[in-house]
C-alpha cells in the first residue's frame, strides 16, 4: 500500500494560544498528536514535550532495539506496538518531572494519540480526549476510548450520548499525561485494508463537528492535507472554541504498473492459443 498523509493546526476562533502540537514522520509513517493544558504557555510545553519524547524514543528503535519496556505489555503485541506504549509512559514522565522543576508549570498536562503503521499493521497508543477514527467502506469506527467524565458517564449508562455533548463536564479528563509520576496508557493494534483512511485529531474538532461530517469530508475529499484544512474550516464555522488539529493518513492500493501490464498480455496469449487448440 502507498501511504499519504497531511496535517494542520489552527488556533480556532477564541484562544489567542495554540497549545496543540503534531508531527508526521513521513519516512517512518509514524504519527503523534498532543492536546496540551494548563493555561498560558504550559500547555504549549506539555504537549511539544509529550510529541518530542514520543517521535524520538520511537526513531531510536533502530539504534537501541533492545531499550526500556515500560506499563503492561500484551503477550501478542508486535515490537512497535511495545515500545509506542513506551514511548507514551516516558512523555508522562517527561512531562510530570518537568512540572515538578518548574513551579510555574505546576498542573500542566497533555492528551496524546500517536499511531505507527508498519506494513499492513496499525500501533495505536492513547492517553486522553484526542482521537483515532478509521474510515472503512464509509463507515466511521472510533479507535480509542475517550478518557474523560462524560464518556465514563454514558459508558455507566449515567448520561446520553447527547446529554454527553451538553455537558459542561465535557473537558474533565480522568486520564492525562503528566498529572500523576504514572499513566495507564491503552494501546492495541488494527489490520489496515487498501482505501482505509485514518483520522488524528483532538476534541476541537469532534465538539464542533460531528461524525457523519467527519467521515463525508474523508470521502469527499482525497487529498489528506486538504481534508485536514476542510475539517478544521468547518469547525471554525462552528465557532471554533477551541485548538483545532487533524492529521489524515490515506491507504492507497499501489498498481503493479507494468507487471499487471505484462500479466493482462500473458492471459490475453494463452486464451487465443486455447482457443486455437479447441478449435
Amino acid at each position: 500500500m502507498r501511504i499519504v498523509s497531511g496535517g494542520v493546526t489552527d488556533v480556532g476562533r477564541v484562544r489567542t494560544n495554540n497549545e496543540d502540537c503534531y508531527r508526521i514522520v513521513a519516512p517512518q509513517n509514524l504519527f503523534v498528536l498532543s492536546d496540551g493544558m494548563g493555561g498560558e504557555a504550559h500547555g504549549e510545553v506539555a504537549s511539544a514535550l509529550a510529541v518530542e519524547t514520543v517521535v524520538k524514543h520511537c526513531l531510536d528503535a533502530d539504534a537501541n532495539p533492545a531499550s526500556l519496556i515500560l506499563g503492561e505489555m500484551q503477550p501478542g503485541w508486535s515490537t512497535k506496538t511495545k515500545r509506542l506504549s513506551t514511548a507514551v509512559h516516558l512523555a508522562n514522565e517527561n512531562i510530570f518531572k518537568s512540572a515538578e522543576e518548574n513551579p510555574e508549570r505546576h498542573g500542566m498536562g497533555a492528551t496524546l494519540t500517536a499511531a505507527w503503521i508498519d506494513g499492513t499493521k496499525l500501533s495505536i497508543a492513547h492517553v486522553g480526549d484526542s482521537r483515532a477514527y478509521l474510515l472503512r467502506s464509509g463507515s466511521l469506527l472510533q479507535l480509542t476510548r475517550d478518557h474523560s467524565l462524560v464518556a465514563e458517564q454514558v459508558r455507566r449508562g449515567i448520561l446520553t450520548a447527547a446529554e454527553a455533548e451538553e455537558s459542561e463536564m465535557q473537558s474533565v479528563l480522568l486520564r492525562a499525561l503528566g498529572a500523576q509520576p504514572e499513566i495507564e496508557v491503552d494501546a492495541e493494534e488494527h489490520i489496515l485494508f487498501p482505501r482505509d483512511v485514518l483520522l488524528l485529531c483532538c476534541d476541537g474538532l469532534t465538539r464542533m463537528v460531528t461524525e457523519p461530517e467527519i467521515a463525508g469530508t474523508l470521502q469527499a475529499e482525497t487529498n489528506p492535507t486538504r481534508a485536514a484544512e476542510k475539517l478544521i474550516a468547518l469547525a471554525n464555522e462552528r465557532g471554533g472554541l477551541d485548538n483545532i488539529t487533524v492529521i489524515v493518513v490515506r491507504l492507497d492500493k499501489v498498481s503493479k504498473g507494468w507487471f499487471l501490464w505484462l500479466r493482462r498480455g500473458a492471459r490475453k496469449n494463452l486464451g487465443g492459443n486455447g482457443s486455437a487448440g479447441g478449435n
